[in-house]
């Protein structure tokens, strides 16, 4: 976090690992989806414009950082459609009746 400019690394840091851990278990699992993913779209929002700068990238490292912002918008668009459509028939949301008709 320190190396990537972040104003408070140990924060950053901990919402890291909130966001990676209990939350990205709970959009694998449909355990309240729809705000998981998105809670999850705008985390990988942060992480596309904080990590994946490609725009200030020269030399070896812009393709691979390009690279890596393009494959988070293309996660975000599945957190936004999964935050739209609700979890499926397979999910916890499901068992607990609160899933997307």
């Amino acid at each position: 976090m320190v190396e990537l400019g972040v104003p408070t690394p140990v924060l950053a840091a901990a919402v890291a690992t909130f966001m990676e851990l209990p939350v990205a278990f709970a959009v694998a699992v449909g355990a309240l989806a729809r705000p998981a993913a998105l809670l999850m779209f705008f985390y990988t929002l942060g992480t596309a414009l904080i990590g994946h700068r490609y725009w200030t990238v020269k030399g070896a490292g812009y393709v691979d950082s390009m690279d890596g912002f393009y494959k988070n918008l293309s996660i975000m668009g599945g957190f936004l459609l999964l935050s739209v459509a609700g979890a499926g028939k397979y999910s916890v949301d499901a068992l607990l009746g609160i899933a997307a008709p």
